[in-house]
């Protein structure tokens, strides 16, 4: 068996064991709790609705302008205009995806399950190059350049417009790694990674290392145990990057200088969302909790929506919103975690983490459905 097969089972392996560690508390997998009445205290309607088909891989649902990148698992892409719902434009790829979306809004990235990283320039494929190892990442479009994160630990970079491959670093690690998307984002003139346990700045002419810097470090007695890969869904306010540790801890970094600000103990397995002033984010068991951004301390934890998967979190206005695996986005008041509304969707997970691009909050689900809601 050549090392990428192996290496791809056990990617897989790890997904859905951090599937298993956040929807169960046992053997069997605990009830979610009835979040009770909805008491529809904030006005919330579905202005738009949309599809793109099936959706089961970590898709990242990219916002440029008043634009919205999307993808399907059979290899439909699109460009959508959060304020109508209406498409720019729609490629069919005619290959399953493993991750997406990325984009600038004149080129955007995705990356296939046979390791394919292929770009499209406003509708149309204009190249696809062989990646070595399986990708679940979404690529990061900056600067006339793709710059992408394998689960080998490995960042390259290509010409957005040529595809030519530009550089390439790895570096070594744990056997196993987390199935499912990690971080990868541009901050001024610093690529930043997540490599492991740590966040690094890497210059994007060449990959070399700028600063280094851990988030947190490998602790328990098995591999599984061992996971501590950074995972999407960042909040960043300026230069300041707060994010989370798989399963292990939350913290706030300088995304600049690489200095570690604060670092705390935090049991889930989705990225956070924030502000300046306060940061969200769900647990494993599907607590929700507030810290403050300035020192990361707690602010308060709601448990209304216990083991019910729930996605990175996103501010609307006074509401912090979750999806959920049935569906539903819960809308909970910012300042107490109570509940203010809830709507639904398809009846099936939102997928990724819901968005929010002027005053429109899209989620998308994983039967394919692109939902659009305005809040009053």
């Amino acid at each position: 068996m050549s090392y990428h097969v192996l290496f791809r089972q056990l990617a897989f392996l790890i997904l859905a064991a951090s599937g298993f560690l956040v929807g169960c508390s046992g053997p069997e997998r605990a009830k979610p709790v009835d979040p009770g009445p909805n008491p529809a205290s904030l006005g919330v309607r579905q202005v738009w609705k949309s599809s793109i088909g099936s959706v089961q891989f970590p898709l990242d649902v990219r916002t440029v302008g008043s634009s919205v990148f999307v993808a399907s698992t059979d290899g439909n892409v699109a460009e959508i205009d959060a304020r109508t719902g209406g498409d720019v434009w729609r490629a069919d790829l005619a290959t399953k995806l493993s991750a997406g979306v990325g984009s600038d809004g004149r080129y955007t990235a995705v990356v296939s399950r046979s390791n394919e990283l292929i770009a499209i320039e406003r509708g149309r494929e204009i190249w696809r190059q062989r990646l070595n190892a399986l990708t679940l990442t979404a690529p990061l479009v900056a600067g006339a350049r793709v710059f992408v994160l394998s689960s080998d630990r490995s960042v390259a970079a290509y010409d957005a417009v040529t595809g030519r491959k530009l550089w390439q670093q790895q570096r070594a690690g744990d056997p196993l790694v987390l199935g499912q998307s990690g971080v990868i984002l541009a901050i001024g003139d610093t690529l930043v990674v997540g490599l492991g346990g740590r966040l690094v700045g890497m210059n994007p002419q060449s990959g070399s290392p700028r600063w280094d810097t851990a988030v947190a470090t490998s602790r328990g007695t098995n591999d599984v145990e061992r996971l501590v890969d950074l995972v999407s869904g960042v909040s960043r306010q300026s230069d300041q990057i707060c994010l989370r540790a798989f399963q292990s801890a939350i913290g706030c970094i300088d995304g600049l200088k690489g200095t570690l600000l604060w670092s705390k103990a935090a049991v889930g397995a989705t990225g956070i969302g924030g502000d300046g002033t306060a940061l969200f984010g769900a647990e494993s068991d599907g607590k929700v909790t507030a810290w403050r951004r300035s020192d990361g301390e707690s602010l308060w934890t709601s448990d209304r929506l216990r083991f019910r998967s729930l996605t990175t979190p996103v501010l609307l206005g006074r509401a912090v919103v979750v999806g959920d695996e049935t569906g539903t986005l819960h809308f909970l008041s910012r300042q107490d975690g109570s509940t203010l509304n809830r709507v639904t969707s398809d009846g099936s997970q939102i997928t990724g983490a819901p968005v929010l691009i002027g005053q429109t909050l899209v989620a998308v689900t994983q039967h394919g459905g692109i939902f659009g809601f305005r809040s009053d």
